[in-house]
């Protein structure tokens, strides 16, 4: 019988150990070169499998491979390309699945989030119904932590990391300015709708003392009267204050502070930035001077920072949707179940996608303290652990060595497809 190719395919916004994800799946299916043949990468995630834009991984060393391990970025590129209801989008589930046959592919790995989890359960009740046999196996990926099921989500744990640290080392060059200068600092991190970032921010304080003296969560409606009773109290009590806030920060109405009137691909509300928002109001309202940063893309790229549990779990996760795949699993995805807290441990579970497509999982309130700026003990047991150990990346002159592969693109079979 001849062997099944797999491919492989990233989504939605990056993480910084995607990749180390990648090389699991990889690493995993070049160890069982009896079953797996060639392992293909989609090129810019699904609307590559669409256009028939397939990187055939068979060019790339056993070095390079291994070196996506502490690679960020996503190395065949990703896309925010929804595939949505079945009977709208038949044509484009359909072309999946001639792809899939054209290419000989048996394994399917969409490694993403609820979105994406969508997408591959739908992709294997198409490919179900049209008669071809592919495990459609779903990885989780997100810095939002917001996949259900799991404990955690590999990405999450290295942002954590990064956003502790960077709140911990402005909060010092804050407090060192200002006697005369600025006396609060505001910093924005991503998390739509879900806290979990915001709260990481948490884990750079110790005590009720320490910075960041707030933190703004999602979850949590905006009181403009607290949050700059609380700004002049740290003002007042530390001379500076330090702000973390989540970028979906809504009024109680439900309005997002940073609604910029426009939607992304997924129909999502384009936000403007609510750091700049926050930072006026604390101008005009409290006139002090202030600085603001927005973390953006460096708080999910930030892999020279990487935690040692997030990059074992991502590529852990991988290595599992391989197994599961030639265990005969179909539409199902790895997921981490925590065992303990302190020591920490862990081990593998597996969850179906059908119950992972878009729910979103968000900070439970008892996480949060009871006046909605901080975290509980309980969100720290949860968090420090995902943020510990270090797995720094090889530097050469100066820099983090990074692996760039060749991305060699397979013969197209099929005519070309319009995304």
């Amino acid at each position: 019988m001849t062997k099944k190719n797999a491919l492989y395919c990233q989504s939605g916004g990056v993480t910084a150990v995607i990749n180390a994800t990648a090389c699991g799946v990889i690493e995993t299916a070049r160890q069982h070169a009896d079953e797996i043949g060639t392992v293909y990468g989609a090129k810019n995630g699904i609307i590559g499998v669409l256009r028939e834009e397939l990187i055939d991984t068979a060019h790339e060393s056993d070095a390079d491979i291994a070196a996506l391990r502490h690679t960020p970025g996503g190395v065949f590129g990703s896309c925010r390309y929804k595939l949505k209801d079945l009977t709208e989008q038949r044509k484009e589930y359909e072309r999946l699945v001639e792809v899939f046959k054209a290419h000989n592919i048996g394994y399917f790995f969409y490694n993403g989030g609820g979105d994406s989890s969508d997408t591959a359960y739908k992709v294997s009740k198409i490919a179900d119904e049209m008669g071809y046999p592919v495990a459609c196996i779903g990885v989780p990926k997100t810095i939002d932590n917001d996949l259900p099921i799991t404990d955690t989500c590999p990405g999450f744990g290295t942002t954590a990391k990064y956003i502790a640290v960077s709140i911990k080392e402005a909060s010092l060059d804050v407090e060192s300015m200002a006697e005369s200068s600025t006396k609060v600092f505001i910093m924005e991190v991503m998390g739509r709708h879900a806290g979990w970032i915001a709260a990481a921010g948490g884990l750079a304080g110790q005590t009720h003392d320490d910075p960041p003296q707030i933190i703004l969560f999602p979850e949590i409606p905006f009181d403009e009267t607290a949050f700059l009773d609380r700004v002049k109290h740290s003002v007042d009590q530390y001379g500076y204050c330090s702000v973390v806030v989540s970028e979906g920060v809504r009024y109680p109405d439900g309005r997002f502070l940073a609604d910029a009137g426009t939607r992304d691909a997924f129909g999502h509300a384009q936000l403007g930035g609510v750091a700049p928002v926050l930072a006026n109001l604390v101008r005009e309202k409290l006139g002090y001077k202030y600085h603001w940063a927005v973390s953006d893309y460096l708080q999910r790229s930030a892999r020279h920072l990487g935690s040692a549990t997030d990059v074992q779990q991502a590529y852990a996760v991988g290595k599992a949707a391989v197994d599961l795949a030639l265990q005969g699993r179909n539409s199902v995805m790895p997921v981490i179940r925590r065992l303990n807290d302190s020591p920490y441990e862990w081990d593998i579970a597996v969850a179906e996608l059908k119950d992972m497509a878009n729910v979103e999982k968000m900070l439970p309130r008892d996480y949060i303290t009871e006046d909605g700026f901080g975290i509980t003990d309980k969100c720290r047991r949860y968090l420090q652990p995902l943020i510990e150990g270090e797995d720094y990346p090889p530097y050469s002159r100066g820099l983090p060595k990074y692996v760039r592969l060749k991305k060699v693109l397979a013969e197209k079979k099929l005519p070309n497809f319009d995304v």
